[in-house]
């Protein structure tokens, strides 16, 4: 097993710089895979919902094999440094939550804070709001009849009978706020 420094400089390598944001990633990610007993994540065997769009992504990405290509990798955005991740070998799952960080810092006191901070003082360990999500899924091809564009048939809209995309379908809506 690689030290953690040789998977940081892993994170910071695929991230293109080191930041405190991709230290939340990187630990969050330690941590789950040790509360998880996560050792080699395969393929799609580990699940990251991400709450947020942010630098940490990138350090989960690299850790728990994580991404959106392959469909383990998932946003439900509410804008808090949160992650779910779930291990389907075992069924078990966790909610990282990250605490306020003490007081006014600077990035360079940040950054130290976050490399140096107990994990359990920096997350919140919390049980998964969401259930696991299914296995990515691969969907037919349709024509929009509109811009006649090719989209995956779980993204269309039928209207009097014609697949539309969401770019071109309009929505109905009598009540607009």
């Amino acid at each position: 097993m690689e030290t953690n420094k040789e998977l940081y400089e892993k994170c910071v390598a695929f991230h293109g710089h080191s930041c405190p944001g991709l230290t939340i990633g990187y630990r969050a990610a330690l941590y789950a895979m040790e509360l998880l007993d996560i050792e080699n994540p395969e393929d799609e065997d580990v699940v990251c919902i991400s709450e947020n769009d942010a630098c940490g992504v990138d350090g989960i990405q690299v850790l728990l094999g994580c991404s959106v290509g392959k469909g383990n990798l998932l946003f439900h955005m509410t804008g808090k440094q949160a992650f779910s991740v779930y291990n389907r070998k075992t069924g078990s799952s966790v909610r990282l939550v990250l605490n306020p960080k003490p007081g006014n810092m600077s990035r360079e006191e940040s950054f130290n804070y976050y490399q140096t901070c107990e994990a359990n003082k920096m997350f919140q360990v919390k049980e998964t709001k969401l259930e696991v999500p299914e296995r990515a899924r691969i969907f037919n091809t349709v024509t929009c009849s509109c811009c006649k564009e090719p989209v995956a048939e779980s993204m269309v809209k039928v209207e009097n009978g014609e697949f539309l995309c969401l770019d071109c379908y309009k929505a109905y809506d009598r009540f607009k706020v």
